[in-house]
């Protein structure tokens, strides 16, 4: 199993794979083929196509490829992929093909490159065992806590990277509880993270704290802002507002949140290896429900509960979220993304609390990240991140139903 690295990356919001993914494909096809062409077309195929413009994913590419004139083709209408999230590279000299990539977005700002073996700025694997029963039970034999596992395995350069992954939460969140200007795009949706803190500092309400860092999380990844994902960029708000709230509530020091992060990190990474984190692969129960069973196992760490009451917390905040639909408005990573965020990270407290109580699950967290990769694969597509159908939908209709509401009947993601 890889390096917790893997969960973790440093980048620029909206999407970890409509964003980090095709930006860092661009730059491994440019890395190979830059003096060997003179332009290139990209072909972005299913839920690229359909939401990424909203996700920006196009700005991303082009970026990526400044100063080599680039073409971007939508292809709505190709069904037989690979991949929900899939790209073509083709590189041209003199109108003459030269060079070729078919590239996955998998999720979690990774990407494969179709017919290699190897993928892209991936995290060393570093672990023996991939399922959270194996870890269990080294763990027992050992008796050692999870943190100590991590720690075990992890290379000497994963502390500073976590700790910078803590200094770019606490930013993001920062800049969200300070900006009161409408959210990019065309919806015009509303920023609520200043004025829930305000409330929240008034009333002296830690709990509603944690929704205002949900809310400033989420609404700084929606403005593009540089976010560590965890699992994913539309995922990102949930574990850092529980990690905020925890070192706020209980005095906690910087090298416990550390702590807090390694563990949530090993959770997400079962999750990578055994299952998906992506919304269009499997819905927003790969994404949120990730993030929140990350962070239900290290707030239930920090409350000093063991590694099978860690192991419960995180099932118990997953199981909860199988099934969850990913129909963003317009493609934007808005609505309802940022609110589910801030639902999540009060489920995740919940979660970590109720283990104490609780006895043993009925099903493993193993058993519960196949349940749940299972049920979001099976969800129709219009619900894996393609603005088809749910919210998104709703939302067309209701534009077409009410002159001048947001965007003209015509307009809508992936046009």
């Amino acid at each position: 199993m890889n390096s917790i690295r893997h969960t973790y990356k440093i980048g620029r919001g909206p999407s970890s794979s409509h964003t980090m993914g095709p930006a860092r494909a661009a730059t491994e096809f440019r890395k190979r083929y830059e003096d060997k062409i003179d332009r290139i077309e990209v072909t972005l195929f299913g839920s690229l196509a359909l939401t990424g413009k909203g996700h920006l994913t196009d700005k991303a590419i082009e970026l990526s490829l400044k100063g080599i004139k680039t073409k971007i083709i939508w292809d709505v209408k190709t069904t037989k992929l690979p991949h929900p999230n899939t790209m073509l590279f083709v590189g041209y000299l003199k109108d003459k093909e030269v060079a070729r990539l078919q590239i996955l977005s998998l999720g979690g700002g990774s990407i494969k490159i179709v017919g290699e073996n190897t993928s892209e700025n991936e995290a060393p694997n570093v672990y023996p065992h991939q399922h959270c029963d194996e870890i269990l039970k080294y763990c027992k034999t050992k008796k050692i806590s999870l943190f100590q596992y991590v720690k075990k395995f992890e290379p000497a350069t994963t502390w500073p990277f976590l700790e910078e992954c803590w200094k770019t939460m606490n930013h993001a969140i920062d800049v969200g509880l300070t900006k009161t200007e409408n959210l990019p795009g065309k919806i015009n949706f509303p920023r609520n993270a200043k004025k829930v803190y305000g409330d929240a500092v008034k009333q002296k309400d830690i709990e509603l704290k944690l929704a205002a860092y949900a809310y400033a999380g989420g609404e700084s990844n929606a403005s593009g802002e540089i976010i560590c994902i965890c699992p994913t960029a539309g995922s990102f708000a949930t574990l850092p507002a529980v990690l905020r709230y925890s070192k706020e509530k209980y005095k906690l020091t910087d090298k416990k949140i550390i702590e807090m992060l390694a563990v949530a990190g090993i959770i997400g990474e079962i999750v990578k290896t055994n299952g998906s984190v992506a919304g269009a692969e499997a819905g927003c129960c790969a994404e949120v429900g990730t993030g929140c069973s990350m962070a239900a196992a290290a707030f239930a760490y920090m409350l000093g509960l063991s590694n099978e009451q860690i192991a419960n917390a995180a099932s118990f905040a997953m199981t909860h979220h199988i099934g969850l639909t990913c129909d963003p408005v317009l493609g934007l990573v808005q609505f309802p993304c940022i609110e589910r965020n801030v639902a999540a990270a009060n489920r995740a407290i919940t979660a970590g609390r109720l283990a104490k109580n609780i006895g043993q699950n009925l099903f493993s967290f193993d058993e519960v990240v196949e349940t749940m990769t299972v049920a979001g694969r099976a969800l129709q597509s219009g619900y894996r991140e393609t603005s088809t159908a749910g919210f998104a939908k709703t939302y067309l209709e209701k534009n077409k139903k009410n002159k001048g509401f947001g965007l003209s009947p015509k307009e809508g993601a992936g046009t």
